[in-house]
């Protein structure tokens, strides 16, 4: 337990769950007191680093990767709001333990307990591959995570009677998902997706398992490459299992001439990502959702020169709008917001990601990042803490409420059928 904020305490990494490769996670058992590993799933370098920047702390990765941090600003009886964050990366990279994601500053402003999962990644999280792995393992892993704070977040501060969820990217995507799931019902009360593409929510079954069948072929072809013998799925070592990944990213491009869309994501009929269907309406009904996106959200993926505002709005926009009228139509209370902030000296603009410094992390986490240009980090902060502050009234009432200051261009508006 480390003090990051004289408001908060920084918590973790903690354990909350296990898993054999390409097996459902397990509960940690009662008696288990072994110390987290620390560990992040094994992953590539992020594909947006050159908007992102690199991540300034490092983790050792591994497969005991499903852990978490919380920051809590006492570990008291105070029954805090819970904010559970899943982390963006294209189901590929990323890890809530990263200190991109600390939520000390959105702790401390809002008395809050925040909590930051680590989920399976890449091959090893969504891997479609018949007699191997079902599919959707990271997404068993994000359930697995809210089960363990239901159980113990009250010895955080936190009430377990109001969660709400919130993820960006394939993070809002996985929540968009996780409402599918029965056995997630319950478990969070409201949800904030921030540029989720859920036009990429699913992969079709057959697509999947072709990709499958490639990632197999080309762990079977690196064979002599250093891993021995060793180039079936569930033995691999852990090098031959993320080039396989990379091969498979390239002819899953060649396939589809898609930048958004990853080789491995979750799947539809199977596992928590079954297809849309009746369970559905009684799983939101009564859920309060925010979702958004960013104006030039697709200048992370095609570059600058492009005209990125039909995109956004293909990828983006409309995707989600439809989502929300759905999500009112079944009772639902929805509202809605776009961000328009550009900083200075950035060529990609109200890009993709450029609200995540605003919510989470600190000026070390973000220094140089590319697509905060020559925003000092101070102009950061004030933005940050009127973004901050529409993020945790709606945790605290279910309603936005106006931006904190006319400097941010955030629109907010409610959606109603």
């Amino acid at each position: 337990m480390t003090e990051t904020d004289a408001a908060v305490v920084r918590t973790g990494p903690i354990r909350y769950a296990t898993a054999e490769r390409f097996a459902r996670p397990r509960p940690v058992a009662a008696d288990d007191s072994r110390p987290s590993s620390g560990e992040i799933c094994p992953q590539p370098p992020s594909r947006l680093e050159a908007v992102m920047g690199p991540a300034r702390d490092k983790h050792p990765q591994g497969e005991d990767c499903l852990n978490l941090s919380i920051t809590t600003p006492a570990r008291d009886g105070g029954a805090r709001p819970v904010l559970v964050w899943f982390h963006g990366g294209g189901f590929s990279s990323g890890a809530g333990l990263l200190d991109w994601y600390d939520g000390s500053a959105l702790s401390a402003q809002g008395d809050v307990v925040v909590v930051s999962v680590n989920y399976r990644l890449g091959a090893l999280g969504y891997l479609y591959l018949e007699g191997v792995s079902e599919g959707n393992l990271g997404l068993y892993d994000q359930l697995e995570a809210l089960r363990w704070v239901r159980a113990h977040i009250a010895a955080y501060g936190g009430d377990p009677g109001n969660v709400t969820v919130f993820g960006q990217s394939a993070g809002g995507v996985s929540i968009r998902l996780l409402m599918e799931l029965p056995e997630a019902r319950g478990l969070f009360h409201r949800a904030i997706l921030q540029s989720a593409p859920l036009a990429l929510a699913l992969r079709p079954r057959a697509d999947a398992a072709a990709l499958g069948r490639i990632f197999a072929d080309r762990l079977a072809a690196g064979a002599g490459t250093g891993e021995g013998d060793a180039v079936e799925p569930r033995t691999a070592g852990l090098a031959a299992i993320l080039a396989a990944q990379a091969e498979t990213a390239v002819a899953n491009l060649e396939r589809s001439a898609d930048a958004v869309q990853p080789p491995f994501a979750p799947v539809e009929g199977t596992g928590p990502a079954g297809s849309p269907g009746a369970d559905f309406d009684e799983n939101v009904r009564g859920l309060d959702v925010l979702y958004g996106w960013n104006a030039d959200d697709m200048t992370a993926f095609v570059g600058t020169d492009a005209d990125t505002s039909e995109l956004t709005r293909h990828v983006y926009a409309v995707p989600l709008a439809e989502f929300g009228e759905r999500l009112a139509r079944a009772g639902a209370r929805v509202h809605t917001y776009r961000l328009d902030w550009r900083p200075a000296g950035s060529p990609f603009g109200a890009t993709h990601c450029v609200e995540l410094p605003l919510l989470l992390g600190s000026r070390a986490a973000w220094r140089e990042s590319p697509m905060l240009g020559e925003t000092p980090w101070d102009e950061v902060e004030t933005l940050g803490n009127a973004l901050r502050a529409t993020w945790i009234t709606f945790a605290r009432t279910g309603a936005p409420g106006a931006p904190g200051t006319a400097a941010l261009p955030l629109t907010c508006g409610e959606v109603t059928v």
